[in-house]
């Protein structure tokens, strides 16, 4: 195999990982609080030189990195539903004791009172516990702008809590627009410059038009890298037929 094939190899892997972020993107693009996932490649030149002298240039695999970036604020009416204005995470219970981060804050009460996402996982308060209801509140909450929940009748039920992770662009993500840090929850601290709207949520920082727009710029260099490897594959054929004549 010459070096353009383990180029556009290289190339070929990229793309497909390109390919598969942007379709997840796409597909995430109606969930609420979703924060687009991008790939990061590197250039790796490599020592030896092509037949015209020039340096040989491979892709490598860079990482990736969450797209913080706030979505639109988009109201509901709906008094659990919640938005956050500013660089701030809600904070919710994940699997094996683990804190998740999100701004997903559509949020119901589940049988038991706590305040959870709609796939089940509780929002927490500024310390890191649930937060519970009493069953006599039901809906009826007023929720301000640090968080601070209360009843009709104005006592003070709880606060919702606003973190400020650190190297949030890292976190992976798990679903359902949850983010695992991977420095654990001690890498979340209150967050000091951002507030809590009530009735709203967060849309999606996916951009559908722009990713789609990706998503073909992809199919297409995709293709003609594989159409590159096929195409020195056809010349290497052709001349060891040739040689083979020859002999």
């Amino acid at each position: 195999m010459g070096n353009t094939s383990y180029v556009s190899l290289s190339l070929a892997s990229a793309l497909e990982r390109s390919l598969d972020a942007t379709a997840h993107n796409l597909s995430n693009a109606s969930t609420a609080g979703y924060k687009a996932f991008r790939p990061v490649f590197e250039t790796v030149e490599s020592d030896a030189e092509s037949a015209s002298g020039n340096t040989i240039s491979y892709v490598r695999d860079g990482g990736s990195y969450v797209d913080a970036t706030q979505g639109a604020m988009m109201p509901t009416g709906n008094p659990l539903d919640l938005a956050i204005s500013g660089n701030a995470w809600f904070g919710f219970e994940a699997g094996e004791g683990q804190t998740a981060y999100g701004r997903n804050g559509r949020l119901v009460v589940d049988v038991e009172g706590r305040l959870t996402t709609t796939a089940g996982n509780a929002i927490l308060d500024a310390s890191g516990a649930p937060i519970v209801l009493p069953g006599e509140v039901g809906q009826n909450i007023q929720i301000a702008p640090d968080g601070t929940i209360t009843s009709a009748d104005g006592s003070v039920l709880g606060r919702v809590g606003l973190f400020d992770v650190d190297y949030e662009t890292l976190m992976h993500p798990i679903g359902q627009g949850l983010y695992i840090s991977p420095l654990g929850a001690e890498a979340a601290l209150p967050a000091e410059n951002a507030k809590v709207s009530q009735g709203f949520v967060e849309t999606s920082n996916v951009q559908p038009v722009i990713e789609m727009t990706r998503l073909i710029d992809i199919q297409r260099a995709y293709e003609n890298s594989l159409k590159l490897l096929g195409e020195e594959d056809d010349l290497t054929r052709q001349a060891v037929q040739r040689l083979g004549r020859v002999g």
